[in-house]
């Protein structure tokens, strides 16, 4: 297998400001517990391709309702590759789980953000069973895979990345 990249945690005061931003004034020592407990991701088998991704928090999510989780990881990785997200093969087929773009899209660049190249998750429950997803902080919940990627002979681009969902178009 070709190496390609490194996962990384964002720093402590990244994850505490986009906490905030997110869930509000929790106290700190609630939000520093979690980060010290974020596990980076990992292959489950020697045959695995995607890298496990484990929840920071518990969350449960009756179906219809969405939530978004800083997941507190970075990726850094080379030139010419993506890391596809997608939610964990057991909760999409027994609860309809799904990512809320269908397909996360983590760029080679996105590492080098202001944001830290901190990678968000926003999931639904989409069940229409009526069953509701239970996640306990540290279970695998969405997993990544390494892509390589090409580009057309008449690509020029020369812009870079500052930020995440949207800033490309800008």
């Amino acid at each position: 297998m070709k190496r390609v990249a490194k996962f990384h945690k964002v720093s402590y005061e990244r994850y505490l400001e986009d906490w905030k931003n997110l869930f509000g004034d929790e106290r700190e020592h609630v939000v520093k517990e979690r980060y010290d407990h974020i596990q980076l991701p990992k292959r489950a088998t020697k045959g695995s391709a995607g890298y496990d991704f484990f929840s920071p928090q518990h969350f449960s999510l009756e179906p219809g309702k969405t939530i978004t989780i800083p997941t507190g990881i970075r990726v850094e990785m080379e030139e010419g590759w993506v890391l596809k997200c997608y939610p964990r093969s057991g909760l999409g087929f027994k609860f309809r789980l799904q990512l809320n773009n269908t397909v996360g899209i983590i760029d080679s660049d996105y590492f080098y953000s202001d944001n830290e190249g901190h990678i968000f998750v926003k999931l639904t429950n989409a069940s229409n069973e009526g069953k509701i997803v239970n996640v306990n902080e540290g279970v695998a919940f969405m997993q990544g895979i390494f892509v390589e990627y090409g580009i057309t002979y008449d690509d020029d681009v020369e812009e870079t990345r500052n930020g995440g969902f949207g800033s490309t178009t800008k």
